[in-house]
């Protein structure tokens, strides 16, 4: 009796335990070994074929980065190996900053780069005002990328695709941002292999419940993006308080003086964190958050 055939691959698509594996340009339909559900999106995954397109999880590579985000209850895996992430916001519908900064948070704690993208630039009404409330981001060095996915589709394609080459990149944004137009213009062909994971992975309708990586071959070999559903709450219950502090980016200069080694920058004496609140070197609305994390970080159960 010939023993069963071990894969390698790529997990392109992920639906509550049910997930969808590249094999050398093969779909196949994977599930774990018991009830885990410790899979992401972009994870390199050990195979064991259970038929010509079924196989069963043994083992997940070790993962050059996860982003994940997790509330008091439970984790919720974004993507795994991933290079960089890409924020989308708009004119209108309007975003909220503590998603695009909680993300930037995670993104710095795992190690992931950081890009904005202003989607509908088109909606001029609205445009200076959501470039000022920008520069909070891009004066700590995130760069901020202007496109219209609708009303200028080449001009998007000729900003993003450069960004992309070589990376393996997740999309995430609040539901309204244009996410879906965008990875449209970037993946062509990406609504038929929408319905293509879905009929596999047996979501019927459902085709924006599930994180799923498009592979970018005229970029280059190691070129994917990944697409994420849109969700408005980012929990980073994760992150312990050491974390935090070294996650927030503008935090970083001030790290280190404080006059009481375990200061936790809320209302300490001789804090350089507070004293560039108060001269405004970081966004008081940036400090709010961090006390908001710490607060979140104190009540995590698991």
């Amino acid at each position: 009796m010939s023993k069963p055939a071990q894969l390698t691959g790529t997990i392109i698509a992920a639906h509550g335990r049910h997930y969808l594996a590249d094999v050398n340009g093969e779909r196949v339909q994977c599930v774990t070994r018991g009830k885990k559900t410790n899979v992401a999106v972009g994870d390199i995954v050990k195979l064991t074929a259970t038929s010509a397109d079924q196989a069963v999880i043994d083992e997940i590579t070790e993962r050059k980065t996860l982003l994940y985000r997790s509330d008091q209850y439970k984790s919720k895996l974004l993507a795994a190996n991933v290079s960089q992430l890409f924020i989308v916001v708009a004119t209108e519908p309007g975003y909220t900053d503590d998603l695009v900064s909680r993300a930037t948070v995670a993104a710095e704690a795992a190690g992931i780069d950081v890009h904005l993208i202003l989607n509908k630039v088109d909606v001029t009404e609205s445009l200076e005002r959501t470039r000022e409330r920008l520069t909070m981001y891009s004066r700590l060095g995130y760069p901020v990328h202007e496109v219209s996915a609708k009303g200028n589709p080449g001009h998007a394609v000729a900003t993003l695709q450069p960004l992309l080459k070589g990376q393996s990149s997740i999309l995430i944004g609040q539901s309204g941002m244009g996410k879906s137009s965008l990875i449209n213009l970037l993946v062509p062909g990406a609504d038929i292999a929408v319905r293509e994971i879905s009929a596999a992975l047996d979501t019927g309708k459902h085709t924006t419940t599930f994180t799923r990586l498009y592979s970018m071959p005229d970029l280059g070999p190691d070129t994917s993006i990944i697409d994420s559903p849109g969700f408005q709450e980012f929990g980073l219950y994760h992150l312990s308080e050491g974390m935090l502090e070294r996650a927030f980016r503008d935090f970083k200069p001030y790290l280190g003086g404080c006059k009481f080694y375990n200061c936790r920058h809320l209302n300490e004496p001789q804090c350089p964190v507070l004293d560039a609140v108060r001269s405004g070197e970081i966004a008081r609305l940036r400090h709010e958050l961090y006390g908001q994390l710490l607060h979140e970080s104190a009540q995590t159960l698991y």
